[in-house]
């Protein structure tokens, strides 16, 4: 019997509109690319918008699936082993809120959250008014990163916390790395909360024999990826997955016709049928080569003797994790010398664009789409850099090993009453709203005057969009030495009013809103 071809219903239905050459009576308004043509002859968005439609007969609604739509969300649902698959068109940031809100669903709700979470989370507690027990990471010895909670600090914020609605972690972090789910699913289980997991970093988990076991197959009641990250989507396509029994999917769905626009993105949508039909066709194939090609580039840097890079193994029995993902390169100067940032920098001027840096580490995303032309590139531009003098470089320099790394920076939860850091790994419940902070309540300091004092602003080092600081955290000296930190690596950071970081808002003290008050 022949092998059926892999499908993607949604992108041929797109195929089939833009070969109908319709007159299009609909919105948008360029009227498939046609509103550009006297101006550009050759446009490269010309293909994109010939497929970029809306709900007109035949192409079916995002937020009431009964065609293609409906079809091939179920086919994502069964490659990627979820009883139900929700395409998202704003990322995963809509994924998680829809998450937390479909859980927290009265103001004062009580939800576990690991630490160190993407600024989406935060902003998902705020709008649904919720209390974050902050739960904190596993701590890298070799690298200083961090990973998920412990299976021992889980099980104390249940035991703590009995009427949580819930635990959210991020796995993998994003640096690729990682360890077993299964056991925080299974004390959740017991509890009768569900497991939710930011796989942004993940979506590619358990495709290939070699790497990593998905979320869902280790048991996750909902799960958020981000295909257009490790996989092959357009930017902002992602997918929300959902099995068992302890997620209201209608109040799911609900909420994602809250979060996501009543005009989603044909485009961002076929791309994501099309991203599964690729891999379901030839993923066996596409994920061997690419894993070849990622071996080879570790091998190589190696060879340089210059770089350093982060690999199991390396912590011994210190690790604070067991996976790492073989198409996250997290490379470093073993010199010392050339901090991540200017790594960074040195890499594009060579015509390498990494992912993301820090004060140490350079992340590379590779996936099935990195060539071997792409690394023969990587491998002679590191050479390049290996071979000059730093201190004769056009490129920042300064001891990395002597500086806080802010993106490293695991911060203990604390206590909201209190200006000291609190050494329990678990935290009072901390109370997100939506209110805005009255500027008589604000005042702004230079950073290095602010440990012991109220944060009254988000700093978020992008990437990776994990937030340093939420309004009302209190700020440390290990904060404050790391926001000083970020200020010299000239750290591009979200959140703050000040971008150079010479100075933070912060919450008045009490004796000053007193006064104000009298005033």
């Amino acid at each position: 019997m022949a092998e059926h071809k892999p499908r993607a219903p949604l992108y041929e239905a797109m195929v089939h509109y833009r070969k109908r050459k319709d007159a299009s009576f609909h919105v948008p308004g360029h009227k498939d690319g046609q509103a550009y043509l006297d101006i550009y002859e050759e446009m490269a968005l010309a293909g994109v918008m010939e497929i970029d439609v809306t709900e007109i007969t035949g192409t079916d609604d995002l937020h009431h699936p009964e065609g293609v739509i409906r079809e091939a969300q179920q086919l994502a649902a069964e490659y990627f082993g979820a009883a139900e698959t929700f395409f998202l068109v704003g990322g995963s940031t809509v994924g998680n809120l829809a998450l937390i809100l479909s859980v927290c669903t009265e103001p004062g709700d009580v939800l576990l959250v690991q630490r160190n979470v993407h600024k989406s989370v935060i902003h998902g507690l705020m709008l649904a008014g919720a209390n974050a027990v902050f739960l904190s990471p596993q701590i890298d010895a070799a690298s200083g990163l961090a990973t998920i909670p412990s299976v021992e600090t889980v099980r104390e914020a249940l035991s703590r916390y009995p009427g949580a609605k819930g635990l959210l972690v991020t796995h993998p972090n994003y640096y690729g790395m990682g360890t077993t789910l299964q056991p925080l699913a299974q004390l959740c289980h017991d509890s009768g909360v569900p497991l939710l997991v930011d796989e942004a970093h993940g979506a590619h988990f358990g495709l290939h024999q070699q790497l990593p076991p998905s979320a869902l197959a280790q048991g996750a009641d909902g799960v958020v990826q981000s295909t257009h990250k490790m996989l092959t989507a357009m930017t902002m396509g992602a997918m929300l997955h959902v099995q068992g029994g302890l997620l209201d999917r209608g109040l799911i769905r609900q909420r994602l016709a809250m979060v996501q626009s009543s005009s989603p993105s044909y485009p961002i949508m076929a791309s994501l049928d099309l991203s599964r039909c690729l891999l379901q066709a030839s993923g066996e194939r596409l994920f061997t080569q690419a894993l070849a090609i990622a071996s080879r580039i570790r091998s190589d840097i190696k060879a340089t003797k210059r770089f350093g890079l982060i690999e199991l193994g390396a912590s011994g029995d210190s690790a604070a994790y067991s996976i790492q993902d073989p198409f996250k390169v997290v490379l470093y100067d073993a010199a010392g010398e050339i901090s991540g940032y200017a790594l960074q920098e040195a890499l594009e001027a060579c015509g390498c664009i990494p992912e993301m840096s820090d004060e140490r580490y350079v992340v590379l995303a590779l996936g099935v789409g990195t060539s071997q032309q792409d690394a023969n590139r990587l491998l002679a531009a590191l050479r390049e850099i290996a071979e000059v003098n730093p201190s004769e470089a056009n490129i920042s320099t300064w001891n990395i090993l002597d500086k806080p790394a802010a993106s490293q920076l695991q911060l203990q939860p604390q206590d909201s009453s209190q200006s000291v850091q609190m050494t329990a790994n678990v935290s009072a419940p901390v109370l997100f709203s939506l209110r805005p902070i009255a500027a008589v309540d604000i005042e702004r300091i230079p950073v290095e005057e602010s440990a012991g004092r109220q944060a009254a602003e988000m700093v978020i080092p992008y990437p990776p969009g994990i937030p340093i600081l939420y309004p009302g955290e209190w700020i440390t000296n290990e904060i404050e030495s790391a926001l000083i930190g970020l200020r010299r690596s000239k750290a591009k950071c979200q959140g703050v009013e000040d971008s150079s970081l010479c100075t933070i808002n912060v919450y008045q003290s009490t004796e000053q809103r007193r006064e104000h008050r009298e005033i």
